[in-house]
C-alpha cells in the first residue's frame, strides 16, 4: 500500500500553501483536490486583497498560480476525494473514492467552508458578477453603489456596517421584523444612516444583464411576508450573510469540533486533538475566512507536520 509522509486534503488557498511548504521540506505531499479544486476562490472573478498582486487577478488563475508553486517543488495533486479516514492509528490509512487506499505519517485537513446561499436560480447566475458572500473580499468593488445584504445574525451586521463605509446605500434585508444579532451590533445597524432596513422581507429574485462572459446584476425582487408587496431595488452589489458550513462531516466522531462544526485546534497552533493530523483555512477559521489567513495556517500546518514528523 502506497505511503506518504505528508497527505493534504483539500485544495484551496490553505491547502496549495501547505503543500509549497510541505514539498520544500522534502516531505513529498499529495494533495487530493476534492470536489472543487481551488476551493471558493475558484468561483470568484477577481482577488484584489491577496498580496503580491497589485492590479488584482483571477481567482481561478491565483489557485493555478499556487498549484504550479507547490507542484514545482514536487507536491503531487491529484483528482479525487477522501471519503474515509482511519484516525485511531499511525500511519493513518486514508480511502479515497475511487477505491484507492493509502497511508499518511501526517495528514493536513484544508477542505474549507462553504458559504450558505439563499438557492435561487438567478443568484447562482450572478456569482461573480454583483453576487458575493465576502464583504471584506468584494465590497470594495462597490464603493459609491448601492447593494444589499441578506441576513440577520452578527456577520450580517458586521458586513451591513463595513460596507455602509464604502457604498452609497445598503439596503438590509431581513425575514424577521427584529435583528438576531447582539443589541451592540443590532443597534449600530440601526443607526448607520445609510443603511435602510426591509424588515419580515425575503428575495424573490435577482436581476441583470449578460453580455457573453460577463453578467452584473443590477436589481432585486423583494417581497415583504406579511403583506405580499412587491418593491424593486436597485443595487450593484448583493451580499449573502446567513452563514458558513465547515465541510467536516467526513471527521464527525473523529476529530474535535466546536457546536456548528468548525474544527478545534490547539492555541497558536493548527493541532488537531490527534497526534499527526492538522487543520487550516476555512476548517477551522470561523472569524477571517479570508484567502490570505488561510494561506497562513496552511504554512504553519506544513512547519508543524515537518516538526512532528522529526520529533
Amino acid at each position: 500500500m502506497e505511503t506518504t509522509k505528508c497527505l493534504i486534503i483539500g485544495s484551496g488557498p490553505a491547502g496549495y500553501t501547505a503543500a509549497i511548504y510541505a514539498s520544500r521540506a522534502d516531505l513529498k505531499p499529495i494533495v487530493y483536490e476534492g470536489m472543487e479544486p481551488g476551493g471558493q476562490l475558484t468561483t470568484t472573478t477577481e482577488v484584489d486583497n491577496f498580496p503580491g498582486y497589485p492590479e488584482g487577478i483571477d481567482g481561478p488563475k491565483l489557485m493555478e498560480d499556487l498549484k504550479n508553486q507547490a507542484t514545482r517543488f514536487g507536491a503531487e495533486s491529484r483528482w479525487g476525494m477522501v471519503t474515509d479516514i482511519d484516525t485511531t492509528a499511525r500511519p493513518f490509512k486514508v480511502k479515497i473514492d475511487d477505491g484507492t487506499e493509502l497511508l499518511a505519517e501526517t495528514v493536513i485537513i484544508s477542505t474549507g467552508a462553504t458559504a450558505q446561499y439563499l438557492g435561487l436560480e438567478s443568484e447562482e447566475k450572478f456569482k461573480g458578477g454583483g453576487v458575493s458572500a465576502c464583504a471584506t473580499c468584494d465590497g470594495f468593488f462597490y464603493k459609491g453603489k448601492p447593494i444589499a445584504v441578506v441576513g440577520g445574525g452578527d456577520t450580517a451586521a458586521e458586513e451591513a456596517t463595513y460596507l455602509a463605509n464604502l457604498a452609497s446605500k445598503v439596503y438590509m434585508i431581513h425575514r424577521r421584523d427584529e435583528l438576531r444579532a447582539s443589541k451592540v451590533m443590532a443597534n449600530k445597524v440601526l443607526n448607520t444612516p445609510n443603511i435602510e432596513m426591509l424588515w419580515d422581507s425575503e428575495v424573490k429574485e435577482i436581476l441583470g444583464v449578460e453580455q457573453g462572459f460577463t453578467k452584473a446584476l443590477n436589481a432585486a425582487i423583494i417581497v415583504n411576508k406579511k403583506t405580499g408587496e412587491e418593491r424593486k431595488i436597485d443595487i450593484e452589489g448583493f451580499f449573502v450573510a446567513i452563514g458558513h458550513k465547515p465541510n467536516t462531516s467526513l471527521f464527525e466522531g473523529k476529530l474535535d469540533m466546536d457546536e456548528t462544526g468548525y474544527l478545534i485546534t490547539k492555541p497558536d497552533s493548527t493541532a488537531t486533538n490527534v497526534p499527526g493530523i492538522f487543520a487550516a483555512g476555512d476548517v477551522q477559521d470561523k472569524h477571517f475566512r479570508q484567502a490570505i489567513t488561510a494561506a497562513g495556517t496552511g504554512a504553519m500546518a506544513a512547519i508543524e507536520a515537518e516538526r512532528f514528523l522529526g520529533e
